[in-house]
């Protein structure tokens, strides 16, 4: 078990907080076999980064933002199995107002839907793709997430799934604890992981730090947190 100091989580949302990959592999699967795609491939390039940027990817010529919009579509309608996983809610509600969000590779409209379906809260600072110029592996959402909460995001912690979105957390100058919810945890080490736990069950809040008049190197109040890698 670790103790970790830190002022705020930053949560990645798909494979982290809530359980998508059946409609994600649906959607993609069924997109990448109409335009003559190997489906597993396309599938595991999706996963973790924004769809326009896999749709550019695959379809440099064509019109992306089109195309775009009917993977969100079909996003949207289908969301069969899409449920919180373990921990996930109790983490977020242990949590004090102000000091978590999300950045997601999502739309906000896409998001939002997901986190409804799964009954978990909206985070007043959620960040989507349709927030930045740049989506994961840049570090562009993990940044503005951190700054919209008015913390540095050195001072922060970012829990991620994805290699994309580690790498993302990395750049950003924050920590990153991995989920081995997605891919096999040799590639999440690769991206630069600091910890690495199966569910948000093994991450739980102790005490929110009283402030005090040294607050170096995180500010007060900082959460404390006690994690089983």
């Amino acid at each position: 078990m670790r103790q970790i100091r830190c002022s705020a989580l930053l949560f990645d949302m798909d494979g982290v907080l809530i359980d998508s990959t059946p409609a994600v592999a649906r959607v993609w699967r069924n997109w990448a076999i109409e335009h003559g795609f190997d489906p597993v491939e396309v599938v595991g390039r999706a996963h973790g980064r924004p769809s326009l940027t896999t749709i550019r990817e695959y379809l440099p010529s064509a019109d992306h933002f089109a195309e775009n919009r009917e993977v969100e579509r079909r996003e949207i309608e289908d969301v069969e199995g899409v449920v919180f996983l373990p921990g996930a809610r109790e983490l977020l509600a242990s949590l004090p107002e102000g000091r978590w969000t999300i950045a997601t590779s999502c739309t906000r409209v896409l998001a939002e839907v997901r986190l409804r379906v799964a009954g978990l809260p909206i985070p007043g600072h959620l960040i989507t793709s349709s927030d930045v110029a740049n989506g994961k592996p840049h570090p562009e959402p993990f940044l503005k997430a951190a700054a919209s909460l008015g913390f540095d995001a050195q001072d922060c912690i970012v829990l991620e799934d994805a290699p994309a979105g580690i790498r993302a957390g990395k750049a950003s100058g924050a920590r990153v604890i991995a989920f081995r919810t997605t891919v096999p945890e040799e590639e999440l080490r690769l991206a630069g992981a600091d910890w690495i736990v199966n569910s948000c069950m093994e991450i739980e809040l102790v005490t929110v730090e009283p402030a005090s008049p040294h607050p170096d190197p995180y500010p007060d109040p900082g959460l404390i947190l006690h994690v089983h890698d």
